[in-house]
């Protein structure tokens, strides 16, 4: 009861009409479209009714790593610890609950493709025709022009919306003219249909991000788990009681699931007053009970820093995949270009060429001679060609508003920056010849408005091959001579010229009647590329991101614009949609890669290219304005929507959002993605550090039987300072100003790298000899004194400060990104070192940390023996860019990141 797009098209209307047994005069009667009604549906798109929301609320439970919280949750209410089930508990609601509210948002993708599909029409009874009917399909083919319809079949249709020209899409806009046609699908069946259905398939990949981090989770909680057991070993072999090491082993347990918020750990604080759960405290130092948190923040200010630079994301793991990005596919009209037509070169009839700058439908720009002999007579040359173009014109500018045509205010644009204002006004217009799709040309009798004798004259404007048959003479240099065969030639090959270099070619002409015309010369018009698109594209081949051209344009015209913003146009890197849905799985992926520019291509065109590079092992972004787009821009590992022009549908389907729908833009996106992944690395270098310098001192002091260097309140100021300000401050680190042209991030890189964990155990290393040092030399026989702990208490502290100065970068000097460059950083360590000193100090303070103050002297020692953590990071940093330099080409430069 329905056919599509492409067999509807490759079909006369007559023989539409018997295959879906229509009358085409007297249309269906009531009782058989009532009948069909029952058949196929009503002409909607239903989406199926899910489950309700309280439903898939609890479906968010069913992932393993959320059940085995709910057990230690359920394990820690049993041995009476209530305050780890309930903190647990917490944790547990909030990650479900962001989950969910993630889902529910990414669902309303599919509702938004409805309110683009008005909600009624009118049906009527009549035969089917097309009168100058042309509809803007921009929305869902990719093309600049208004498509022009008629009634004739396509011989052999490739399956592209542009080469349906006798099909009426639903959800596209009627520009011009009028027309009558038989329905051949609704609802789902249509072509609109499709990429509803086709985005329902589909779902939003991972971020490489959230696989980083799920990666990262369970490597560290199979290694707390290995150091559980191996505890519960020992104290077992050691004749504790099994109970004791089994509520041990569940505190561990509970503190080794990185998803466990801060609020557990707050809870666990609370605890400390009691000394007797100093012990359950020491066992619960968790080097990742932050790194949730961390990330958010992180995350969160690297959103708030893109949303300065005009680039809004919608989902906060969203951020960081922008540093993944190996390949970005770009749609062309309204993304690389400004979807505006704008006239760039004239041709006149005596040979003057003239390029025009600016763009838009506006004065700004000029017109600009090439080199001539006789400026004068140029300018006067294209007064007249320009004067055609503005008075056979239906179209009108009102402050920088186009009312009517592209190609048209193009025109009038062209003429304006010729200080040509209000042209039309001039004449009084006397008859109209429309456009049509048969004539290929327009024209205008017209009578000069202010001259006594009311000269009638024809402007006209069109196709060059129906314009030149019509004209009889030509202009050269004010003079009006015969056209010769020799003449047209060269005219046609000027025309042809300019048409290679993707421009649309309008002639124009004007004479007493219209079989007596005088060519005046031809324009060029294209859709312009937008500012810095070329600069955009460089600085991403520099960085090894290739950039990829997607739209349902013409070879010639997707070529051209390739060409102008930089990108490789060899002929086996162009490929058409055609050649895309006759290859198989195998040909595509080892095509896609290759290529550079895909045109004449479908929504579906679209992701078959996107799910090819994915397989490939390319993080891919996708970037588009249009409904065409939508389905790709969900299945993209980051889908970029335009901001201005873009549609509700590509809007929501996408991750971020180009506020000012620049190009450019998608580079400053990358800068501030690379640079929260390495900041996140930064964070978990120090705080892993720090754990590891915290859980050795206190181990070493048992192995060696020597008392506990810290009491429990120190553990606790120190666990502050591990999760507090200077370690949240290492995740707002500036971007730094080389890391765009650095390779993207190799999405199989673990979190923690080898080299991660080299510089780990060596500033660990550094904390825990130098405090042991410290500790051992202050201590006396007389026992632990609280100069002693000061000592060790401060040392310590002092230590994690001058860690975190130097995790401030993986492999750059201090100096080089700038001392004072994270204010933030400055604060944090400043109130951080504040108030160690209150802690020694201050009376009431050194009673709760059982601390007593310490002379210039002794801070002075301290100041400059935990230094060495930081200037030894320094020189092996020094030393590394220098056997970098000597190896530069041998390795990636991210394996020093």
């Amino acid at each position: 009861m329905w056919l599509t797009a492409s067999e509807a098209s490759s079909l006369r209307y007559d023989e539409v009409a018997d295959r879906l047994r229509v009358d085409i005069r007297k249309g269906l009667t009531w009782q058989e479209a009532n009948d069909r009604l029952k058949i196929t549906g009503y002409n909607e798109f239903s989406v199926k009714n899910g489950d309700p929301p309280w439903k898939k609320y609890l479906e968010q439970f069913k992932n393993p790593l959320i059940l085995l919280l709910l057990a230690s949750a359920v394990v820690s209410a049993c041995m009476s610890q209530f305050d780890d089930a309930v903190s647990i508990t917490v944790a547990i609601v909030i990650v479900v609950t962001v989950a969910f509210v993630q889902e529910y948002r990414s669902e309303q993708s599919l509702q938004e493709l409805t309110k683009l599909v008005p909600p009624s029409c009118h049906c009527r009874y009549t035969a089917i025709q097309a009168i100058d009917l042309t509809i803007d399909e921009s929305s869902f083919t990719g093309e600049t022009e208004p498509a022009k319809k008629n009634t004739d079949s396509v011989i052999r249709p490739n399956g592209a919306h542009s080469s349906n020209t006798n099909i009426a899409f639903m959800g596209t806009l009627v520009r011009c003219g009028n027309g009558k046609g038989i329905v051949v699908s609704t609802g789902t069946n249509s072509e609109f249909g499709s990429v509803f259905k086709m985005m329902l398939e589909e779902e939003a990949p991972k971020t490489p991000l959230q696989k980083s981090m799920d990666n990262l989770g369970t490597q560290l909680s199979i290694y707390s788990f290995a150091i559980i057991g191996l505890i519960m070993l020992v104290g077992w072999i050691q004749g504790k009681l099994i109970m004791e090491m089994f509520t041990i082993g569940v505190s561990l347990a509970v503190a080794a699931i990185p998803e466990v918020s801060l609020v557990q750990w707050l809870a666990t604080s609370l605890e400390l007053f009691s000394r007797e759960l100093f012990e359950k405290f020491i066992t619960e130092i968790n080097p990742i009970r932050s790194l949730p948190i961390v990330v958010t923040v992180t995350l969160a200010l690297g959103v708030m820093r893109m949303a300065k630079r005009n680039a809004i994301v919608k989902k906060l793991p969203t951020v960081e995949t922008l540093g993944c990005v190996n390949v970005i596919c770009s749609d062309k009209t309204g993304t690389i270009t400004r979807n505006e037509m704008t006239a760039t070169v004239l041709v006149t009839s005596d040979g003057y060429i003239a390029e025009l700058t600016g763009a838009g439908y506006n004065d700004h720009g000029q017109v600009l001679l090439h080199k001539c002999d006789s400026p004068d007579k140029a300018r006067e040359s294209v007064h007249d060609l320009l004067e055609v173009g503005a008075v056979c014109n239906n179209a009108a500018i009102i402050n920088e508003t186009l009312m009517g045509q592209p190609t048209e205010g193009a025109l009038l644009a062209a003429a304006m920056k010729h200080g040509m204002y209000n042209v039309g006004d001039r004449y009084v217009r006397l008859q109209e010849y429309p456009f049509s799709s048969e004539q290929k040309m327009m024209a205008v009798k017209c009578a000069t408005k202010y001259d006594r004798e009311k000269e009638e004259l024809y402007f006209t404007k069109g196709a060059i091959e129906k314009i030149l048959p019509k004209c009889t003479t030509y202009s050269w240099n004010g003079n009006i001579l015969p056209m010769t065969p020799a003449k047209q030639e060269e005219f046609i090959a000027e025309a042809h010229e300019i048409a290679k270099k993707g421009l649309r070619v309008m002639s124009m002409a004007k004479g007493p009647t219209l079989q007596e015309l005088v060519y005046l010369g031809i324009v060029g018009i294209c859709d312009p590329p937008r500012p810095l698109v070329r600069e955009a594209i460089s600085i991403l081949k520099e960085s090894e991101v290739q950039v990829k051209m997607v739209t349902g344009d013409a070879m010639d015209t997707a070529v051209a614009i390739a060409q102008l913003v930089g990108l490789e146009t060899l002929p086996s890197q162009v490929l058409s949609g055609e050649q895309l849905d006759i290859f198989s799985e195998t040909e595509l992926d080892e095509a896609v890669p290759r290529a550079t520019v895909f045109y004449r291509v479908s929504p579906k065109n679209k992701l078959s290219i996107v799910k090819s590079l994915q397989r490939t092992g390319h993080i891919v972004g996708m970037t588009g304005d249009g409904v065409n787009d939508g389905v790709a821009l969900k299945k993209a590992d980051i889908g970029i929507a335009m901001g201005k022009n873009g549609t509700d549908v590509c809007k929501e389907a996408a991750d971020m959002i180009l506020v000012d729908d620049d190009f450019y833009t998608i580079i400053a996106a990358i800068e501030e993605g690379k640079s929260i992944f390495y900041n996140i690395r930064n964070f978990v270098r120090f705080q892993l550090s720090t754990s590891i310098a915290a859980l050795s001192l206190i181990a070493l002091a048992t192995l060696m039987d020597i008392p506990n260097p810290l009491n429990a309140m120190q553990i606790l100021w120190i666990n502050i300072i591990m999760d507090g300000p200077p370690a949240q401050s290492l995740g707002v680190e500036p971007v730094e100003e080389d890391v765009v042209k650095q390779k993207p991030r190799d999405t199989k890189e673990p979190m923690i790298t080898k080299r991660l964990i080299v510089n780990v155990l060596l500033s660990a290393l550094f904390i825990i000899a130098g405090t042991l040092w410290v500790f051992q030399k202050e201590m006396s026989s007389e026992g632990v004194t609280a100069r002693d702990t000061t000592m060790t208490f401060t040392c310590f502290v002092f230590f994690d400060m001058w860690n975190a100065l130097s995790c401030r970068s993986q492999t750059k000097s201090v100096f080089t990104i700038g001392l004072f460059s994270n204010k933030m950083f400055l604060v944090a360590v400043t109130l951080s070192v504040v108030g160690q000193m209150l802690v020694v100090y201050v009376p009431p303070l050194q009673s709760v940390f059982q601390t007593e103050a310490l002379t210039a002297w002794d801070m002075a020692f301290l100041t400059l023996l935990t230094s060495s953590v930081w200037i030894f990071s320094e020189i092996k940093k020094l030393i590394e860019r220098y056997l970098e330099r000597r190896c530069k080409g041998k390795r990636s430069p991210l394996e020093y990141v």
